[in-house]
């Protein structure tokens, strides 16, 4: 998977939207700028950041004139997106997530596989990465078919054309055929891109030798609040493409109201209601014991069953809050 002399002569835009990540975005651009396929364009988008991450990103500027800097004002990532499209000069457009690292060889393996001429996007397995105890614990439920459902990116060991990728590699001329990313939602950008790139006949291949170290949250709080932001986004692309939900992705919206009548009758005949939450409280714990053995920080164990929790209960309620809202006739986009 090593690119030749001759294919790193091609230029290949790395775009990165990022906002307030101070902490990360260093390490991301050392990692692209160790690069073996060392023809590239690096292009930050920064979304107003309120913390150092201009002044990182400006160090690198310094010292690798590969790396430009554009700014969002929207601070929303398609708008970012499509910014950094814009501004794209590579044949191969690669995005990169403001906290992810990848090792020397990702950006020339994943150009090599869309030479193959099979494929419309490229993308590889994420990893999670914790740092916190609590952190350690999302990552490793990010790992999890329990916690993740059929996104095989997150688990995945067997090459495949998929439904979604992350971080996807693609020609720049397709991205632009099919008119970059859509600015009206604020979550599942990525997803609603590659259904349209679906939909026009190409193939995504999920190629699980790629691997993209992405730090993943450090609280359980944080991760609800991402899978909530998700919830909602997933509302969004449902009304501009229904065909698009899976079975899977009704679970966590039907999950939520069961609990809560689940509750609900438990407080008037707690058997009854013990014996509703039952199956799913024997999925949560089984797949929490066999998730934290895999651990060996033992503070972190005892998250992971918060962090199941936090996933599925944070993207079912960002499913009905976001369809309330739209009930109302609030936030439409």
């Amino acid at each position: 998977m090593t690119a030749t002399v001759e294919e790193t002569a091609e230029l290949v835009s790395v775009i990165v939207p990022a906002r307030n990540e101070e902490e990360s975005i260093g390490a991301t651009l050392t990692a692209l700028r160790r690069q073996d396929h060392s023809a590239l364009q690096i292009i930050v988008v920064d979304g107003g950041s309120t913390d150092a991450t201009v002044a990182v990103v400006e160090r690198h500027m310094a010292e690798d004139p590969r790396i430009e800097l554009l700014d969002n004002p929207r601070q929303v990532i398609p708008a970012a997106l499509n910014i950094a499209l814009g501004a794209v000069r590579g044949r191969w457009v690669v995005r990169m997530d403001a906290h992810s690292t990848v090792d020397e060889t990702y950006v020339g393996a994943a150009v090599a596989r869309l030479r193959e001429g099979r494929w419309g996007g490229v993308g590889g397995r994420k990893d999670g990465v914790g740092a916190t105890p609590a952190g350690k614990a999302i990552a490793a439920a990010l790992g999890s078919r329990f916690g993740v459902g059929g996104s095989l990116y997150h688990y995945g060991t067997t090459e495949q054309p998929v439904d979604h990728i992350p971080f996807g590699a693609y020609p720049t001329e397709l991205l632009r055929r099919l008119g970059g990313w859509d600015e009206r939602l604020e979550a599942n950008e990525d997803f609603e891109f590659d259904y349209r790139l679906r939909r026009s006949g190409a193939v995504l291949l999920f190629d699980p030798r790629l691997t993209i170290s992405w730090k993943s949250r450090q609280t359980v709080r944080s991760l609800y609040r991402q899978y909530r932001r998700y919830g909602a986004g997933k509302v969004d692309v449902a009304r501009l493409h229904p065909d698009s939900l899976r079975l899977r992705h009704l679970a966590p919206p039907l999950l939520v109201p069961y609990l809560v009548t689940a509750a609900a009758i438990a407080a008037r005949r707690p058997r009854l209601g013990a014996a509703l939450v039952a199956p799913y409280a024997a999925g949560l714990t089984a797949a929490s014991v066999r998730t934290a053995r895999a651990l060996e920080d033992p503070a972190a164990r005892v998250y992971v069953p918060a962090a199941f929790l936090a996933m599925h209960v944070g993207w079912g309620v960002g499913v009905w809050a976001r369809a309330l809202q739209l009930l109302r006739g609030e936030g439409a986009r």
